[in-house]
C-alpha cells in the first residue's frame, strides 16, 4: 500500500446549501447567497479548474408539496450546464433539513418519502452519478434531537438517535432506488470530522462521544452489532433490535467516505467551570462541564486533521476525501488553513492513506453560521472563495489559491507564515490536565518569508498596520521617512531589492487639512506627488501597491452616501490634493488599489475625535460638535483589516471603506457619550462655520461602497472602541502609565 496513491488528491468544490427549519420558517442558503439567480456562477467554477461539485437539488426546495409535479426547470439548466462545462456533480438531497413540511426527521415514513424523491430525481437525470442523500446525518440529529436548535426541536437522546436512524434508512432507501435507475452511481457520504479530549474524570464522556462519532459510517457498513460498542447505549434507548438487524441486512457502503473538518469539530471536556466562559457550560447526568474548541486549551494533546483521517482509514479502509474545508477568519489564515489541509492530505496519500480529494467549501460564501442557523433575519455573511455582497461575484485570496494549487503554480507568501491555531495566544487556559490520545504529525514549512512594506512608521494608520500585522501573523517591516523617502526613487528601489515585499501599504502623507490652505506645495508635494512617483516605481517592480484617500475628494452637493463611481469636487487643498493623487496613481499603475474613507477613530492614538470627546466628557467637560456636517466615521482596526483582506484579494482601483453610518459630528459625539454612561448635556451641537477652519469641508461627505464592502455597524465599532479604551486605561494605571494630551 505505501506507494499505491502517489498522485495529488483532487481539488473538489463545494456550495453551502443548507436548508433548515427553525420552527416554521426554513432558511435557505442558495436563496440568501443569490445562487438561484446568477446564471453565471457556474461558469466561474469552471474557470478555477474545478472538475467536481458537490451541488444541491435539495428536496425542501425541489418537493414542497406531496401531491404536486416537481417543476425541474432550475434544476435542469443548471445539471445541463455542469455537464457542458465537464463538472461533475456529487448531488445532494437534504443537508442539515428535516426533509418540506409534508414531513420531519421524526416522520416514521421518513426515509420511504425521501427515496421516493430520489426516484423522481433519478428519473429526470439518470446520467447523473454521484450522490450524498442526507449530509451529516449524526450532526443534523445532534443540533435538531439532543440540542432542540432544529425543527423539529427536541432535546432528548431518544429522539436524537430516533432522528439520525430515519436519515440512515432514508440514505439506504434512496440509493437503492436511484441504483435501480443508473447501477454504476456512487454513494459520498458526508458526516463531521470530530473527536472529543478530556481531562481524566470526564475520560468516560470523550470515550463515548469518540465512539459516537463514527455510527454514520458504521451503519452504513453493516457494522452494528451485538459486539459494538454502541448496542446497549442503543437498546437503553428502546431501539428494537430488529431495526438495527435491518442496517447489517442492508448494508449500503459509501464509495468514498467524505469528513467534513472545522477548527471547531474538535472539542475539550473540563470540569473546572470557573476557567471557562459561561455560555461553554453543560454537561450530562453525573458531572457538570465546559465544553470548548480543543485548539483553544494547552492541553499537550495532538490531534488534528491529519491524526483523525487516520483514524478513518484505520477503522474502514475506504477511499476518504474532506467534503468541507473552510475557516471564518481573515484572509490570510484562510489561506493559511486552506494550504495546511492541503499538506495534509498530500502527506496522507503519499503514506498510502486514499485521500482522493479536499473541498473548498461555501465557495459563494455562508449566512447565519455564527448563530448555528437560528434565525433568518440579518445573518452575518461569511466569504468564501467569492465574496457575493458586490453586484456581482468577487474571487477573493481564497479564489486565487484554490486556481492557483489546481494549476501547480506558487501559493501566496502569507501561506507560509503560521496560522493562528499554532500560535501560542490561541489558548483560553492553558497547561490542562488531561485524558491522553494518540499523537499528530505536523507539516513545517522553512521558507524565507516575503514581508509587507509599511510607509508612515509614525502615523495613526502606519501604527494601526504594525498593530493588526501582528495580531494577524503577517510579515512584515515599516519604514520612517529616514528610511524610505517616498518621493525618493533611489531609495524606494533600494527598499524593494532589500526586503522584496509582497505588497507596499502606503499611509505616509500631510494630514493637516487646514494648514493645506496656507502651504499647498507641500501638500501637493506629499500627497500627490510622492504618492505617484512610488506608483510608478511600484508597477516597475511589480510590486501591489495601497494608499489612502479621502471623503474630502467630494463637494457635498448630495443627499446620500457617495460610491466609489460619483464624480470628485473637492472644496478645499487637502482634498485636492488627494483627487489628483488618486488620479495620477491610476494612470501611472491602474493596478493600484486605493481606499477612501472618512472620519479615522480607533484606540491607538489620541489624535482623534473619538478620543477627544471620551476625554472631555468622562472629565466632565463640554465639547462642541458639528450639526451641520454629516459623516461615515470609520474605526481603524475595522478599516486596516478590510484593506489587508482586500490586499490580499489582489484588488485594484478605488474603494470605499467605513462603519455603515450617516451621521453628523455631533451625534456621533452623542452616541459615544451615551455608552460612556456619561452626561449627554455635555455634547453641544453647533454649526460648522462656528470653527472658524481656514479650509472649506462638505456638508455632506458620508462614504457606501456599490463594490460590497460593509464594515460592521457603527455602534458595534463605537462599543469595541470603547472596551479597548477600557483596557488600556487599565493597562496604563497597572503600569504606571499616564495618558496625555
Amino acid at each position: 500500500m505505501e506507494n499505491a496513491f502517489r498522485s495529488m488528491p483532487e481539488w473538489w468544490g463545494g456550495i453551502e446549501c443548507t436548508i433548515n427549519r427553525v420552527r416554521n420558517t426554513y432558511i435557505d442558503q442558495l436563496e440568501l447567497s443569490g445562487h438561484y439567480e446568477r446564471e453565471g456562477d457556474l461558469d466561474l467554477l469552471s474557470e478555477l479548474g474545478i472538475k467536481t461539485l458537490r451541488y444541491p437539488l435539495l428536496w425542501e426546495k425541489h418537493q414542497p408539496l406531496a401531491d404536486h409535479a416537481i417543476d425541474w426547470s432550475w434544476a435542469e439548466r443548471r445539471l445541463h450546464q455542469l455537464r457542458d462545462l465537464d463538472i461533475s456533480p456529487i448531488i445532494g438531497l437534504v443537508h442539515h433539513g428535516s426533509g418540506p413540511a409534508f414531513t420531519d426527521l421524526l416522520d416514521p415514513h421518513f426515509a420511504e418519502k425521501l427515496a421516493n424523491y430520489a426516484e423522481l430525481l433519478i428519473k429526470k437525470f439518470p446520467w447523473v452519478k454521484q450522490f450524498t442523500p442526507v449530509n451529516e446525518p449524526l450532526t443534523t440529529a445532534r443540533f435538531a434531537g439532543l440540542y432542540g436548535l432544529w425543527h423539529p426541536h427536541k432535546k432528548n437522546a431518544t429522539a436524537f438517535m430516533r432522528m439520525f436512524l430515519n436519515e440512515c434508512k432514508g440514505i439506504v432507501l434512496a440509493m437503492k432506488r436511484i441504483r435501480a435507475i443508473n447501477p454504476e452511481a456512487s454513494l459520498i457520504q458526508t458526516e463531521d470530522l470530530g473527536k472529543t479530549y478530556s481531562t481524566p474524570l470526564l475520560g468516560y464522556q470523550a470515550d463515548f462521544e469518540n465512539e459516537r462519532r463514527w455510527l454514520t459510517s458504521d451503519i452504513l457498513c453493516g457494522k452494528i452489532s451485538r459486539s459494538h460498542s454502541l448496542w446497549e447505549y442503543l437498546t437503553w434507548l428502546k431501539i428494537p433490535e430488529s431495526e438495527l438487524y435491518w442496517f447489517i441486512e442492508n448494508p449500503c457502503v459509501p464509495d468514498v467516505l467524505g469528513f467534513n473538518y472545522y477548527i471547531t469539530s474538535e472539542r475539550y471536556l473540563d470540569e473546572n467551570l470557573h476557567l471557562y466562559p459561561n455560555h461553554t457550560h453543560g454537561g450530562n447526568h453525573k458531572h457538570k462541564y465546559a465544553d470548548v474548541e480543543a485548539i483553544r486549551i494547552d492541553h499537550s494533546i495532538s490531534g488534528g486533521l491529519n491524526t483523525l483521517l487516520k483514524e478513518a482509514w484505520d477503522r474502514y479502509g475506504l477511499p476518504l476525501a474532506v467534503t468541507e474545508f473552510h475557516l471564518n477568519c481573515t484572509r490570510e489564515q484562510q489561506l493559511r488553513w486552506m494550504q495546511s489541509g492541503w499538506n495534509h492530505a498530500v502527506m496522507l496519500r503519499n503514506e498510502g492513506v486514499n485521500i482522493v480529494a479536499i473541498t473548498a467549501w461555501a465557495l459563494f460564501g455562508s449566512f447565519g453560521w455564527n448563530n448555528l442557523l437560528t434565525a433568518k433575519e440579518h445573518p452575518h455573511y461569511e466569504p468564501g472563495v467569492f465574496d457575493i455582497r458586490g453586484k456581482k461575484p468577487r474571487l477573493t485570496a481564497v479564489g486565487y489559491f484554490l486556481r492557483d494549487i489546481i494549476k501547480r503554480s506558487e501559493p501566496h507568501p502569507v501561506c507560509l507564515e503560521k496560522g493562528w491555531w499554532e500560535m501560542d495566544n490561541r489558548f483560553h487556559c492553558k497547561n490542562a490536565t488531561h485524558h491522553e490520545v494518540n499523537n499528530n504529525v505536523t507539516v513545517s514549512l522553512n521558507e524565507v518569508l516575503r514581508p509587507l512594506l509599511i510607509t508612515g512608521k509614525s502615523g495613526t494608520l502606519g501604527n494601526a498596520f504594525t498593530r493588526l500585522c501582528d495580531q494577524r501573523g503577517i510579515a512584515y517591516h515599516v519604514t520612517d521617512r529616514e528610511e524610505l523617502d517616498i518621493s525618493d526613487v533611489v531609495k524606494i528601489n533600494k527598499a524593494i531589492e532589500a526586503y522584496k515585499p509582497w505588497a507596499i501599504v502606503n499611509t505616509c502623507g500631510f494630514v493637516r487639512v487646514d494648514e493645506a490652505e496656507l502651504d499647498a506645495e507641500r501638500c501637493y508635494a506629499e500627497n500627490t506627488e510622492a504618492a505617484s512617483t512610488l506608483a510608478a516605481v511600484c508597477k516597475k517592480a511589480k510590486v501591489p501597491l495601497v494608499s489612502f484617500s479621502s471623503d474630502l475628494v467630494f463637494d457635498g452637493l448630495k443627499t446620500e452616501p457617495y460610491v466609489e463611481s460619483d464624480i470628485t469636487g473637492p472644496l478645499n487643498i487637502y482634498g485636492s490634493s488627494k483627487a489628483e493623487a488618486e488620479q495620477k496613481i491610476l494612470a501611472v499603475y491602474p493596478d493600484s488599489l486605493i481606499i477612501r474613507s472618512s472620519g479615522f477613530f480607533g484606540p491607538w492614538d489620541i489624535y482623534n475625535f473619538a478620543f477627544q470627546v471620551l476625554q472631555s466628557v468622562k472629565n466632565q467637560l463640554p465639547i462642541a460638535a458639528a450639526e451641520d456636517v454629516l459623516i461615515s466615521p470609520t474605526y481603524v482596526p475595522d478599516l486596516v483589516n478590510a484593506t489587508l483582506d482586500l490586499l490580499l484579494d489582489g484588488e485594484r482601483g478605488i474603494w470605499h471603506i467605513v462603519n455603515d453610518s450617516v451621521i453628523s459630528w455631533a451625534d456621533f459625539a452623542r452616541v459615544i457619550t451615551r455608552l460612556s454612561d456619561c452626561d449627554m448635556n455635555l455634547v453641544q451641537g453647533v454649526t460648522m462655520d462656528s470653527f472658524g477652519y481656514k479650509a472649506r469641508r462638505p456638508r455632506y461627505s458620508a462614504l457606501a461602497s456599490e463594490k460590497g464592502i460593509i464594515l460592521p455597524q457603527l455602534h458595534n465599532a463605537i462599543d469595541r472602541f470603547l472596551k479597548e479604551m477600557e483596557f488600556s486605561v487599565e493597562y496604563a494605571a497597572d503600569n504606571n502609565l499616564v495618558y496625555e494630551e
